[in-house]
């Protein structure tokens, strides 16, 4: 069945990335928790969201997620930049330093594509972009609309 073939791909990606945290987790000054974590990586996949934004998303109180954002620029993972078009807010991205953090999960989907572009066929590969791309687009809209991913 498509869904547990689809379920096992996706848990691996998950288990993966979750074991890399966690191997970078440490009781030191400036670590990320696994919370602040997945925060810092909702703020990079936002692609720039306000902290009423990211609030929303996460569907927390602006109090707490103000929180979570002062706590990931007070360790250097997150960069708060004024708004161009309204002064009072800012505009949150990852920092460089979360980038390397977040490094551990891209180059586990690197080596995974290579092998699926060692694996399949052209015009198999180009299926596969073309589902991908149906799933994304038209069955996950929810997400994509918050994650404001270009279409």
């Amino acid at each position: 069945m498509p869904e547990s073939a689809f379920h096992e791909v996706y848990s691996k990606f998950k288990l993966n990335f979750y074991r890399g945290i966690f191997e970078r987790l440490k009781e030191r000054e400036g670590s990320l928790s696994a919370a602040e974590a997945y925060a810092a990586e909702v703020i990079h996949a936002l692609n720039g969201p306000t902290i009423s934004q990211f609030a929303q998303f996460l569907q927390v109180s602006n109090p707490n997620a103000t929180y979570k954002v002062n706590t990931l620029v007070r360790k250097g993972y997150v960069t708060k930049v004024q708004s161009e078009t309204d002064k009072r807010e800012s505009h949150l991205f990852a920092t460089q330093k979360f980038m390397d953090y977040y490094a551990i999960n891209q180059n586990y989907v690197n080596t995974v594509m290579e092998r699926v572009n060692n694996r399949f066929s052209p015009e198999e590969l180009r299926q596969f972009e073309e589902m991908l791309t149906i799933i994304s687009r038209e069955l996950m809209q929810e997400a994509g609309e918050k994650l404001r991913l270009p279409h």
